[in-house]
């Protein structure tokens, strides 16, 4: 049996006890200020528990420095490395690490690596992966993702900023 999930969204099945099953490539993928972002599970899935993010953040790439008014953040490294910053100290993590940054604390990373970094963004509760969702740009196979110069950041993103109580500091 299928869930039912809202058109535009990622497909997910019930899996056995009433979980939810998203087979490995399956997420709605966007590219989002130089990297690429594949939501795997989102806040209208979860009823509001969880949302995951699948990023790969080549190098130089990575966010500004930000907060998040509702969500913690757990980063989990699957390949790479990144330089984080939590709060004012800055550190770098490597495959296999996670870094947890609770709600309002500043925070962002950067690929000061050679190679992409892979990494797992979770949620909690969910709703900043909505961000991605509503803010970034379809990609295009074959083609690497663009850079976002500050004109990218027009009243329709900081809007969207708003909306997902992510403030840039």
């Amino acid at each position: 049996m299928s869930l039912t999930i809202p058109e535009g969204t990622i497909e997910a099945r019930d899996a056995r006890g009433g979980g939810l099953y998203v087979p490995a490539g399956d997420g709605v993928t966007k590219w989002f200020s130089g990297d690429v972002y594949t939501v795997r599970l989102q806040s209208a899935q979860t009823a509001g528990s969880v949302g995951i993010v699948e990023a790969s953040v080549p190098p130089g790439g990575g966010p500004v420095p930000h907060t998040h008014a509702e969500q913690d953040e757990t980063f989990y490294l699957l390949s790479g490395e990144l330089e984080f910053l939590n709060g004012e100290e800055t550190f770098t993590a490597v495959t296999g690490d996670i870094v947890h940054i609770p709600r309002m604390v500043k925070h962002r990373f950067k690929n000061v690596g050679l190679h992409t970094t892979r990494l797992l963004f979770i949620y909690t509760p969910a709703g900043a992966e909505g961000l991605f969702l509503e803010g970034g740009d379809e990609p295009t196979p074959g083609v690497q993702v663009d850079n976002w110069g500050p004109e990218r950041f027009d009243d329709r993103i900081l809007g969207l900023f708003q909306k997902y109580g992510v403030e840039a500091v």
